[in-house]
């Protein structure tokens, strides 16, 4: 569709929003961030920009279908039964369908690898999901094959009475070396896609954490902090991104963390990541546990990090 604006004033997706009401303001931002917007044939990519004279071209994709549709994707099963199914997740996969992940995803998976077993009621987008990692992290995940094993895995997250537990690289080491992280965290108000840590607002969070390793410790007692560190965290609330929130907040970005790492590791770091491989977060959900919602047993997994997260720490303990 295209649009002319003649005289425009502020941001440029508010102002498209308001000459195209059929589009709201976030699909036009993610439009824009797509690069399916032009002015006068320069395509355009913030929409925070001052809104310019001239003729806009909005490029609008057509409407994928709402059902996600069975993927043969392979996937490293740890427990199955007729209720649930617990696996270990890679990085680079979404948990379920969402803008900019339409396939690929662990639904997908799921649909083709557990068919019309899989329960429904997360919705038609997210069929057995009841709780989820984030693309870029890896571990255990469990799914819901049946509605009263969704019921009662959900109800087990909201009580927080799961045992979750993450290993993190990062960059220098939260001090102290153990302690507990206890604040409110919601939607950043400079940037409504990241999370932050809030003065007021938001939800409780708390994760406990423990410096397991400090890499490259300065010999001279009292000195600086270590490049890098292997952190232990485990959740006590499960708030969007709340690890990679609450690191940052000690001042211990995960490495890797293009969203939430400011400031940029040491030279020796930054080559061991190159080296290493790793293009996402260095966050792996190492540790679930929790009692069946259905059989009542006690069940408890527990995975390795990746091969680029050991690889990175191999090459992080040689510094």
């Amino acid at each position: 569709m295209e649009v002319v604006l003649d005289a425009p004033s502020g941001r440029l997706d508010k102002a498209l929003s308001a000459a195209l009401p059929a589009l709201s303001r976030a699909r036009l931002q993610a439009l824009i961030a797509g690069g399916a917007v032009s002015r006068d044939g320069e395509t355009l990519t913030g929409g925070s920009a001052r809104a310019l004279p001239g003729t806009y071209l909005i490029l609008v994709p057509p409407v994928a279908p709402a059902d996600p549709q069975p993927e043969a994707i392979p996937l490293t099963v740890l427990y199955e039964d007729a209720d649930l199914i617990v696996i270990d997740k890679p990085a680079g996969m979404a948990a379920h369908p969402a803008p900019g992940s339409e396939n690929g995803t662990l639904v997908n998976a799921l649909l083709h690898h557990c068919g019309a077993s899989l329960s429904g009621i997360g919705g038609v987008a997210r069929p057995g999901i009841v709780h989820r990692l984030d693309k870029d992290t890896s571990g255990v995940m469990v799914a819901a094959k049946s509605d009263r094993a969704h019921a009662g895995l959900s109800a087990l997250f909201a009580a927080h009475d799961i045992e979750r537990s993450y290993i993190a690289l990062t960059r220098g080491a939260p001090s102290p070396e153990r302690g507990r992280i206890e604040t409110r965290i919601g939607r950043s108000s400079s940037d409504r896609k990241k999370m932050a840590v809030l003065k007021s607002g938001g939800r409780d969070a708390i994760t406990d954490y423990v410096v397991q390793t400090r890499f490259a410790v300065p010999a001279k007692a009292g000195a600086a902090a270590p490049l890098a560190a292997r952190v232990a965290c485990t959740l006590q609330t499960g708030r969007t991104h709340q690890i990679r929130v609450h690191l940052a907040s000690k001042g211990a970005p995960i490495l890797g963390d293009t969203v939430y790492g400011s400031g940029s590791p040491a030279t020796a770091v930054r080559a061991a990541i190159a080296e290493a491989g790793l293009n996402r977060q260095a966050l792996h959900a190492a540790v679930l546990g929790f009692v069946h919602p259905v059989s009542g047993e006690a069940l408890r997994f527990e995975t390795p990090p990746p091969p680029d997260m050991t690889r990175l720490e191999a090459l992080l303990n040689a510094l």
